[in-house]
């Protein structure tokens, strides 16, 4: 073998760089860059000073590479051992910028009065770290990567409450849907996953601050379903706190929401449940079609079961459909 450009002593010694002219090699294949990044994100190797030199200076030619060249590299720098290192390399070469500059806008810290937030950005990679220990489903890495994109926007200060980012799960869960479209990503099942492990990211708290009622346990169930233990892994990746003992204090009560939602699953079966009464019957029984109306009395079906006020079954659900119907005047020979 001859060996014209030293490779086999660079890989002996852990270090990329290009045989040509780097800036002729990007210049002619910017995916080249992403890929220089995502081979030492994968295997721990330095890119050489001129090698990294020249994708600080051609990061412009990304604009050319189609979007979904872009992403497929990047999901494999998201499915290394430690993806922090391939996003701060992308980072630093100035090419996160070039297709995800909303996870970048939540870098920095504010203060007032003293008072500090966290790097949210910094705090977004430790999670994302966190859950590639652990998981290699790429799809709940993006919701790690994007659990918190919605900060910047709705970051305000309180002077009696302090920092505050009121709704992010929410707003962020609508911000995935346009991020995944930019990016020419699934916007199928997949979106749907990410968008609700998103909007659910800080409900297994609220049930411990709750006191863990059942009500609030079954519509967690309900709401996410299969991905209920995905959801629990993003929530305890989700806690970095440099305090020992509050870190702790979290997971501890995670373990007690877990038990929760293994106690109201096995007692109540609520996870992918569908009512025992559907739109179908509601229109059968009282001459209705399609309409406004069907769907009131679905959700009250669904709500009063949800809450524990009438039991999970078809009797219980029947009569309070004719209820409902009553109330709002509907004609059925059984009111």
């Amino acid at each position: 073998m001859i060996d014209s450009f030293g490779s086999v002593k660079d890989i002996e010694n852990k270090i990329i760089r290009t045989p040509l002219d780097p800036n002729l090699t990007f210049s002619d294949d910017p995916l080249r860059m992403m890929r220089a990044v995502r081979f030492a994100s994968q295997l721990n190797f330095q890119i050489t000073d001129e090698t990294f030199k020249a994708i600080q200076e051609n990061v412009h030619r990304l604009e050319i590479i189609s979007k979904e060249r872009i992403i497929e590299e990047f999901n494999k720098i998201l499915l290394s051992s430690k993806p922090s290192r391939g996003i701060l390399l992308l980072e630093e070469a100035g090419l996160l910028s070039q297709f995800l500059p909303q996870l970048l806008a939540l870098q920095g810290v504010d203060y007032v009065d003293g008072h500090a937030h966290k790097d949210n950005y910094l705090h977004t990679l430790e999670v994302v770290n966190k859950i590639a220990m652990v998981n290699n489903n790429v799809w709940l890495l993006w919701a790690a990567l994007l659990h918190d994109i919605a900060k910047p926007v709705t970051k305000r200060y309180d002077t009696e409450h302090g920092w505050t980012f009121h709704g992010h799960e929410f707003l962020g869960a609508k911000m995935v849907g346009k991020i995944f479209r930019d990016l020419k990503m699934p916007t199928n099942e997949k979106l749907k996953y990410v968008q609700k492990l998103v909007g659910l990211h800080l409900r297994p708290v609220a049930l411990v601050e709750d006191n863990i009622t059942d009500s609030a346990v079954r519509r967690l169930l309900f709401e996410a379903g299969d991905d209920i233990e995905d959801l629990m892994l993003l929530c305890e990746a989700d806690v970095t706190s440099k305090n020992p003992n509050k870190v702790k204090r979290y997971l501890d009560n995670f373990q007690k929401v877990r038990q929760k939602l293994k106690e109201i699953e096995e007692k109540d079966k609520i996870r992918n449940w569908q009512p025992p009464i559907d739109g179908a019957l509601i229109m059968k029984t009282f001459g209705l079609t399609p309409s406004e109306t069907v769907g009131i009395i679905k959700t009250a079906i669904r709500e009063a079961i949800l809450d524990g006020i009438i039991e999970n079954n078809y009797d219980a659900a029947y009569q309070l459909m004719l209820e409902e119907g009553k109330k709002m005047g509907l004609n059925c020979d059984e009111i």
